[in-house]
């Protein structure tokens, strides 16, 4: 949790940073392509804050108004911050729209050579400090399997990639003097805001409305009931869902007739336990029902025939088997 919440502030300080820089160096130069990008990194200062928040709150044990706990706000957090994404990239193609029509009717829109020199270091600098911040983000969202970092490391990345493309673009404008070549780059870097901003949102969105687990993590937990097949007679109803980085599964688990109450919980407690292992976070929930009526068709144990071992455990409670 500590650990979440170190990468979150950086991410904060980062963004606080670049937010200002690109600002006012775009305002500075008249480049709508750097303006662009500070409304970029405005957004993703605010999406960082709404990160951070989302880890410490995720982070606190379930309560009485919350009995599964507070995973689901790291789901909010993405969400939110795959709209505000989206926001961003509209208000890129407005005031790139608005450069255009300047530009065509004449009325300026030209970079000056001091606003190249200012635009391209500054893209430089971005490009570099959101590479390592995101990659760092990106590297704790894996092991802690946080979506609200995750969504913050790809906004990030998104950075990255438009700050390089905007770099490339402003040396193009210095060289062969073609303004337009700014909003048509804002263009692009909105386009590929838009396209993180839809990846994000299936991401996010999903486990707020109990989506089940990817099939890889649900055939996980098959192998794991396999390892046990001998134990007990079958398993249905399998549901799984995720909130947050908690996992939650729950299922039926037929065993046999005469099974003592002990050793189900042993059995359920062994599966659920290496389930946990396999997938960390994960909450496992076993109802436990009695195979078929017909005592032959339960499994027994080994030189036993299904009426012995009947009377075996009655015998052993002090009761007298049913005729």
């Amino acid at each position: 949790m500590e650990e979440k919440t170190k990468v979150a502030s950086l991410s904060v300080v980062s963004n606080t940073f670049l937010t200002l820089a690109k600002v006012v160096v775009g305002l500075a130069s008249g480049s709508v392509s750097i303006l662009s990008e500070g409304i970029h990194s405005g957004i993703d200062l605010l999406a960082a804050f709404i990160a951070l928040f989302a880890v410490r709150e995720s982070g606190k044990p379930a309560d009485s108004r919350h009995a599964y706990g507070h995973g689901k706000i790291e789901n909010v957090s993405g969400t939110i911050e795959a709209a505000l994404i989206f926001l961003a990239a509209v208000m890129i193609i407005v005031e790139a729209i608005q450069k255009v029509r300047v530009i065509i009717g004449g009325q300026g829109g030209h970079v000056g050579d001091l606003g190249l020199g200012l635009g391209v270091l500054i893209m430089g600098v971005s490009a570099i400090m959101n590479l390592i911040v995101s990659t760092k983000l990106m590297r704790v969202a894996k092991r802690t399997d946080s979506v609200a970092l995750e969504a913050d490391a790809l906004h990030l990345r998104t950075d990255v990639y438009t700050s390089v493309g905007v770099f490339i673009g402003l040396l193009l404008i210095k060289i062969t003097g073609w303004s337009i070549l700014d909003p048509i780059i804002a263009f692009g870097v909105a386009l590929m805001i838009i396209k993180a901003s839809f990846e994000l949102t299936k991401k996010a969105f999903s486990p707020l409305v109990d989506v089940s687990l990817p099939d890889k993590e649900r055939e996980i937990i098959a192998e794991v009931l396999k390892r046990y097949a001998e134990k007990f007679v079958e398993f249905h109803e399998l549901r799984t869902r995720k909130a947050g980085a908690d996992r939650h599964v729950d299922l039926h688990l037929v065993v046999a007739k005469y099974t003592s109450v002990v050793e189900v919980h042993e059995l359920c407690d062994l599966i659920e336990q290496e389930i946990n292992l396999r997938l960390h976070g994960t909450q496992v929930l076993i109802h436990t029902e009695p195979c078929s009526t017909r005592d032959e068709e339960c499994p027994v144990e080994e030189g036993l025939t299904p009426s012995c071992q009947r009377c075996q455990i009655t015998e052993v409670r002090g009761q007298k088997p049913e005729a």
